[in-house]
This record gives C-alpha cells, structure tokens and sequence, in this order.
C-alpha cells in the first residue's frame, strides 16, 4: 500500500504508472482508481475509474446539503455512493474467483473517507486482502485527525507493505 507523507504527493500518478508497467509487462492487473474532476481549472469532485475503462462519479461538490435525502460529506463534497458501489463492488467480489491464471494484481486507489461510507466495500476489501493469490495494490491517507479503522487495520497487517511517497 502506498500513503503519501504529505497530500497532493502523486499517489494516483503513482499507482498509474505502475499499473501500466504491469499491464505491459503481461501481468493480469483489475482494479480501479480515482481522479480529480476539473472545471475551469477548480476541482469539482472525484470519479472512479475502472483499469477496463468505466467511469462513474465518486463525490462532487455541493455547498448546500439537501435534506431530502441521506448524504455521505466529506468537507464540501458529495460521496455518490450508489455510483461508487455499482462501479466497485462487482470487481471486488470477482477478484478472488476464476482460475489461477486470471486478476492476480487487483488495484484499490483509494482507501479513505468517501470510501469508507460503504459497509459493502469494506466487506469486499477484507475478503480481497484474506483472499489467497491475490496482489493488491492501494493507497491508503496519511494518518490525520481520527484513525480510520479499515485503514489502521491494513496499516497493521502483516501480510502488508506500506510505502511511503513524498
């Protein structure tokens, strides 16, 4: 897992540019990643992006909080929680199926905040991480403020190894 010691290090570069190391290289990689939205060169929000090519958004901001309906915030932006989960999940719960020869590098970028408003993928990261054969390739905040428990959790891991990028 990488952490950055500072934000706005290149996590996201990062993991792209290993991830296409890999991918050339012929190792069968699945996974997602997340990416600035830009308006105007101001950033709106985050998508999701699949390594197959889907997008979806992942938050976007919103400076009135609508009382109409449950609202996962972080700071000024909007977690789009059902587009996160229909993107995410089916890769998550796959990655551990198939034969040997199929998805042995699985990417997660990120593991935070917005992330962590769904019990599902939290669920979906720990049977990935207990799965056997399966690498997995994240990101994970630097700790800050209250500890998030799935991420202290990975941090924690013997089977993991933290990298961090500055």
């Amino acid at each position: 897992f990488v952490s950055p010691l500072f934000l706005g290090v290149g996590k996201t570069t990062l993991i792209q540019k290993v991830t296409q190391a890999l991918k050339s290289s012929g190792i069968p990689i699945d996974g997602f990643y997340t990416e600035e939205v830009r308006e105007g060169g101001r950033r709106t929000g985050f998508d999701v992006v699949t390594l197959s090519g889907k997008r979806g958004p992942l938050s976007r901001v919103s400076p009135v909080s609508s009382t109409s309906r449950r609202e996962y915030r972080v700071g000024q932006y909007v977690v789009d929680l059902v587009s996160f989960e229909q993107l995410v999940l089916p890769m998550l719960r796959n990655v551990n199926h198939g034969s040997d020869a199929e998805k042995k590098v699985f990417v997660i970028d990120e593991i935070g905040k917005m992330e962590l408003f769904s019990q599902a993928f939290i669920q979906a990261v720990r049977q990935t991480l207990t799965g056997s054969g399966t690498v997995v390739l994240g990101t994970i905040p630097i700790p800050k403020g209250r500890p998030l428990d799935l991420v202290e959790e990975i941090r924690s891991r013997k089977d993991v190894q933290v990298f961090n990028v500055s």
